[in-house]
């Protein structure tokens, strides 16, 4: 259920950013926003968790990098560049990219269902996203989009983190709220903020004929879209393993979808329905790999005690 908010949550950004910049703003200042934003509505746990600063520095370093800055950056960067469906569809090539981490970089078995899973979901994915209808060969784009997808792993991975052999799992709620320093920090540098028109937010935006004032949409990004987002990511994450909790994240294309049928006017094809569904059996039949918490043996692809645990000895869109 965490996963499945999660993705609700994540899937929910485009809806309400995608009027934003279509009244003004540029994208990437759109992401430093909800970035910020999140940042500093995370302020209070950063401040309560700051030993993490010296026990820590590390994730949070990398999550920020990775989970929070990477993803998004490398994202929008790749659509300057290619099609929306195909970087998308690279970009979520990342829960095949975990089950690769998982099975040769720390050399543990996964489960077929696992395994099944991630091929459904991505073909399913590439329905979702109609690929074969824009697709155009950037090699520069393509390689943004895939460091997108790298990013992405890294956010699963590090998401799973806990803590070294006798030593106490980190707060995910302080490695969240330090990741979103780091990542606000990053896309500063980048996004230029003080170029950004800031008359844009103190008016209206056109949603399919609606107008809605920007701070609420902006609102939603920020208090939805990302803090709400990554918080049940995060815990999803720990509860279940990356490359489960990669393949329902799937679903976020699948609900930005349908947001966008339903509030933004732009209708799904047969074949995109079709995927949905695809996606949405490949995300059930990962989660089945979960076996109950007394498993004895550790697979990748399970939920449960310290036996099962990915990444209980330190092991990220």
């Amino acid at each position: 259920m965490l996963a499945l908010v999660s993705a609700v949550a994540f899937g929910g950004s485009g809806v309400a950013a995608k009027p934003l910049i279509e009244a003004g703003l540029d994208p990437l200042h759109v992401v430093w926003l909800r970035v910020a934003g999140a940042a500093l509505v995370m302020l209070p746990y950063a401040v309560r968790h700051r030993a993490l600063l010296r026990r820590r520095p590390g994730l949070l370093a990398g999550f920020g990098l990775l989970a929070v800055a990477g993803v998004q950056a490398c994202y929008f960067a790749a659509l300057s560049r290619i099609p929306v469906g195909v970087a998308l569809l690279v970009e979520y090539l990342a829960p095949a990219l975990v089950l690769g981490w998982v099975r040769f970089v720390q050399r543990r078995p996964v489960t077929r269902a696992a395994a099944v899973g991630v091929v459904l979901a991505v073909g399913g994915l590439a329905c979702v996203v109609e690929v074969w209808a824009g697709l155009g060969f950037d090699p520069l784009g393509l390689l943004l989009a895939l460091g997108a997808a790298c990013c992405q792993v890294g956010y699963f991975v590090l998401s799973d983190q806990g803590g070294d052999a006798g030593d106490e799992a980190p707060d995910p709620l302080g490695v969240i709220a330090y990741g979103l320093l780091v990542g606000a920090a990053v896309l500063t540098a980048v996004a230029r903020p003080w170029t950004m028109e800031w008359a844009v937010l103190g008016g209206t935006a056109d949603l399919d004929g609606t107008p809605v004032a920007a701070g609420l949409l902006l609102a939603w990004i920020v208090l939805v879209a990302t803090v709400a987002a990554y918080v049940t990511g995060v815990l999803a994450v720990r509860r279940l393993s990356p490359q489960v909790a990669g393949v329902v994240a799937c679903l976020e294309a699948v609900i930005a979808t349908v947001a966008a049928w339903v509030l933004l006017g732009e209708h799904l094809s047969a074949p995109q329905i079709a995927g949905g569904a695809v996606v949405l059996a490949g995300a059930f039949i990962a989660q089945s790999a979960a076996p109950a918490k007394a498993a004895a043996e550790p697979v990748a692809g399970s939920a449960g005690g310290p036996e099962s645990r990915v990444a209980a000895r330190g092991t990220p869109t």
